[in-house]
This record gives structure tokens, sequence and C-alpha cells, in this order.
């Protein structure tokens, strides 16, 4: 069994952090629990030219590092934007690409510095339509993926309110057959997306869209298949739930489009409430960001609650750094939240390990009781939730409001 997370950028994208390089992807994602990595931004000439450099072939499609005996293995991959026209509306679709060799990567790469600037940002731009993208991948090689990537988010996404379509089909037409998968994006989750069609006919797969290092893993996907890119490509495809056991997903309620609103104004609204307004910000009068849930309950064909047979399962988890810092009451990347993450992390595997495994009994041995308690309380769903809108982060907490007071006069006591 291992752990994959396919959808990272890297110091080349914008807005990414500086040491996003491949040492330091290796580095955290053995904090982690990663085995699976995808190196993410493979269009970009200086990204593949260091990956090209600093990596070498491990098992068939996979890669690792030429230095030192690393055990994390990378898989080649890239986002891309396509911004284009199509039905009379401006579409701006973001899409997942995975490749089995350098050679194929080279081969796209050289189609698609023909048709625009790839060496702007690790994440390039295309005025392409995304089915003549899907066409130029295919005929690279046909053992390439091709995944729509957080397919439910507002402003870039194949479902989004803002450019999206309403099915694969009205988007890729006779090409749709080669969509095999879908990307969730961290403000749905795939309970929601079984109420859609499409949502039920491709595999969802589930990853971090890290910028900095610190965050990948924060979604995955969890495998049990032989080490290969063929084996995970073909267990995704099949939705073999032998292979492909379950996904590893934010609470939805925490990502950035959870909920309908509008940011300058601090307007955070139910679908319901939206309606109520007729999707006009009731402080300023501008339109609202229509949000993901919203999204799901127009496209929808099935009730909230349906759970249709033989989908792969998923796992509700928040980052560990997240429940210390609610817990201990402070901002995450502080040094008393620093110091009890490693504390956790030198005392078991990894991240992934505490956050699916460790019994409470085995963590309040050697951390709070609290904190303890707050990991078994989020593996189990007993959290409360505030959704994000419109590029605002939601919020999981582990206590009640009064549940923290509490704690917090205890600590003081103490």
């Amino acid at each position: 069994m291992f752990i994959a997370d396919f959808h990272i950028h890297s110091k080349y994208s914008r807005a990414t952090a500086r040491n996003m390089d491949l040492e330091n992807l290796d580095k955290w994602a053995k904090i982690k629990g990663i085995k699976v990595l995808g190196t993410g931004d493979f269009t970009h000439p200086e990204w593949f030219k260091n990956l090209k450099q600093e990596l070498e072939p491990a098992e068939a499609g996979l890669f690792k590092l030429k230095k030192g005996k690393s055990e994390t293995r990378f898989i080649l991959t890239s986002e891309i934007s396509c911004i284009y026209k199509k039905k009379d509306k401006v579409r701006k679709i973001h899409v997942i690409i995975f490749a089995p060799s350098f050679e194929v990567v080279e081969k796209i790469n050289t189609r698609l510095n023909l048709i625009g600037n790839i060496k702007s940002d690790g994440r390039p731009i295309l005025g392409l339509d995304v089915k003549e993208l899907l066409k130029i991948v295919l005929d690279a090689s046909e053992d390439c993926l091709f995944v729509p990537a957080h397919c439910m988010t507002p402003w870039f996404a194949i479902f989004g309110s803002k450019s999206g379509f309403d099915s694969i089909e009205e988007c890729f037409d006779d090409y749709s057959k080669y969509i095999y998968a879908m990307e969730t994006g961290l403000s749905a989750d795939p309970a929601m997306l079984w109420r859609i069609p499409d949502g039920r006919r491709v595999a969802l797969i589930s990853n971090s869209d890290a910028h900095s290092p610190q965050k990948i893993g924060r979604e995955a996907n969890v495998f049990d298949t032989e080490m290969s890119y063929h084996a995970i490509i073909e267990a995704i495809k099949t939705k073999d739930p032998k292979k492909f056991l379950y996904t590893v997903e934010f609470y939805p309620e925490e990502g950035k489009y959870h909920y309908d609103g509008h940011r300058i104004c601090n307007v955070r609204l139910s679908p319901q409430e939206t309606k109520k307004y007729n999707g006009i910000c009731p402080v300023c009068g501008k339109p609202l960001t229509i949000g993901v849930l919203n999204r799901i309950e127009a496209i929808a064909d099935k009730e909230e609650g349906f759970k249709p047979q033989g989908m792969i399962p998923f796992k509700s988890l928040a980052p560990l750094e997240e429940i210390i810092a609610d817990v201990l009451n402070k901002g995450t990347g502080t040094k008393q939240v620093e110091k009890e993450y490693n504390n956790l992390i030198e005392n078991f595997d990894s991240e992934f390990s505490i956050l699916l495994d460790a019994s409470q009994k085995k963590l309040a041995k050697v951390t709070l009781p609290e904190i303890a308690e707050g990991i078994i309380r989020v593996r189990e769903g007993r959290v409360f939730k505030e959704p994000g809108y419109d590029g605002v982060y939601g919020r999981v907490r582990v206590f009640s409001k009064g549940e923290e007071k509490s704690l917090i006069k205890q600590k003081t006591l103490f």
C-alpha cells in the first residue's frame, strides 16, 4: 500500500515557495508519508531541465533522485490552463497531464511551444481549446492520462460557475471517452460529486495542488498496486477498488470556494441564502461568486447523501499542523506548533501514520491529551466547520467555543 499526490507545482510557478525543488519535495514526502509524488510543471523548460538532471529511472515510468537512496518516487505531471471561447462563452479550464517518460514530455512541450509561451509560468496559459490540448497529448502517447483539475472551482474548472460546462461531453465532445478521471479539488469531495452523472462515470482523484513543500499531501490517493506508472494509471482508469483503495480529502468546507460569497464585503452565503438574494451581494449589489456547493446543486441529478455502488471510498482529514494550531489556539508556523509537530513526527513514522492509524493511547503518551483527542476527532469527523467562500479558506475547528475556553483556562492554570 502506498500514498500518492500527483498535482503539485515547482518554484517556477507563480505564487510558489522558492524551496519547491526536488530535494525539499523528497524531504517532505518522507515526513508526510507519501511514496509517489507528481513532479508538476513539466512544461517549464528550466524545471524540465532540472528533472532530467536530478532524476533517474526507477520502476517503469517512475523516477527517483540520483543523489542518495531516497524511497520517494516521482511521476511526470503538469498542470495547464486553457482559456478559449466555446458556445459564445469564455472558458477557463485547468487540466493535469500525466506522462510515462521524458521522451513523451519532450513531444508535448515541442508542440505547446509553437502554440503559446511555456517559459513564463510553470502552469502555462494557452489560448487553446482543451479538447485540442487533449488531442496533442494523446498524439504524443496514448499512455498519457488527461484529468480536469479541481473540477468544481468557480474560475478555472470544467464545471466552474464562472467559465465551465455542465458535462464532460459538452466540453470534450467525441473525445469524452478519453477522460477517465477528474480531480475533486479542496472545496469538493467525492460524496458531493457522486450527485452528478460525470462524478459517477469517471474516477475521482484528490491531490494537494501544493505551492509549498509543507502543503503536499493535504489531499492524496491510496493505492495497492505494483510500483509502476502503468499500474497506477490502470488502477485509476478501471476504478478497481482492490487497487485504488481510497482518497484522502480536505473537509470540503475548508476549501476556498465551498460556499457562495463576496470577499470584499465579508459576505458568506449558503446556496439557499444566495437564491434569496438572486445571486447579488446584499452589501454592494454586485454579483456573488457562486461556489462549489451551489454549482453541485445546479447540475446534480441525485439528492444529497446519495451513495452509488462500487465507488472508490474516501476519508476526510485536516493537516496535522492545523489540528495542533487549533488545539493550542496559535497560528500555523508558530514555534509552539512547530515543536509539537516535530515531536509527533519523531515518535511516529509520518504525518499520515499519525492522522490515519495512531491510537489515542499511543498519541497521548507523546503529546498533549488535547492534541491526541483532536487527531481522533478529525479522523472520526467530529469537527466544527466554517465554510470558505470567494477565495477565503474555511476553517475546521476541533473543539467548540465553550471547550476552547475551558482548555485555555486549564493551560493558563498549568
